[in-house]
């Protein structure tokens, strides 16, 4: 009986969540949009960010619903650190500005707050042991989601996931190309990246690893310092000072 009502009760999660995304979607074939947009109002937060994990630790924005999302997401690829720094586990952070946030990101916490930005929870989207990519919501006021709240944001992230699955957007595709709806926001990242990995005889990873500390040495956001890089404006062989 009890396992019944467990499904049921599932089972109307799921049809009401539906609804929801349909609602959103007006006619439309559903996006990572309509997805987001639904999970906005279940859980009862101001802006999510879809994010996906590529080679050698970094990742891409490939959709941000506001421009605090998207400031929140460049902060998190600028400093690498914050909750949802990790692909690998859940984070539900109800208040940033909480002691214990500001000694484990002692930079992301307080740049965080001054964003406007109290609660973060970031939500893994993960097939099995592979990292795929990650939605993060964002809240401007403090507190926990409620119960209620979290289960419909676990059922939306899977239909996220679903949605990044059937699309084939889980990693970059071989020819290099994106769709209009998942397209990389920053591509110049990662082709600074590439351009340091010869410059430096490095990893891609360590190489990620130096324009982070350049940009945050220098208070600039890193899509800025990787422009100067593609542009070879900026140099990291010693041909001009980093």
């Amino acid at each position: 009986m009890a396992i019944w009502t467990e499904r049921h009760v599932d089972e109307d999660r799921r049809i009401r969540l539906w609804n929801m995304i349909a609602e959103h979607a007006k006619g439309e074939p559903i996006t990572a949009a309509h997805l987001c947009a639904a999970t906005i109002t279940a859980a009862g937060v101001d802006a999510a960010a879809l994010n996906i994990e590529l080679d050698a630790g970094q990742r891409e924005t490939v959709y941000a619903s506001a421009q605090l999302a998207l400031d929140m997401a460049e902060l998190t690829l600028t400093l690498g650190e914050g909750p949802d720094a990790s692909f690998h586990s859940p984070a539900l952070v109800t208040d940033l500005a909480a002691e214990e946030c500001e000694t484990r990101w002692p930079v992301f916490a307080p740049a965080a707050v001054t964003v406007g930005v109290r609660a973060v929870f970031a939500l893994p989207l993960r097939v099995g042991g592979v990292s795929v990519g990650l939605m993060t919501l964002y809240r401007a006021e403090p507190g926990p989601l409620s119960r209620d709240q979290l289960a419909d944001a676990l059922v939306l992230a899977d239909t996220v996931l679903a949605l990044l699955l059937d699309r084939g957007r889980g990693a970059q595709p071989a020819d290099g190309r994106w769709s209009e709806e998942f397209g990389p926001r920053y591509p110049e990242i990662h082709q600074a990246t590439g351009m340091m990995t010869v410059q430096l005889g490095v990893t891609a990873a360590v190489a990620l690893v130096r324009l982070r500390a350049y940009a945050f040495s220098q208070d600039r956001r890193l899509n800025e310092v990787a422009r100067d890089v593609v542009a070879r404006r900026l140099r990291f062989d010693g041909s001009e000072p980093p």
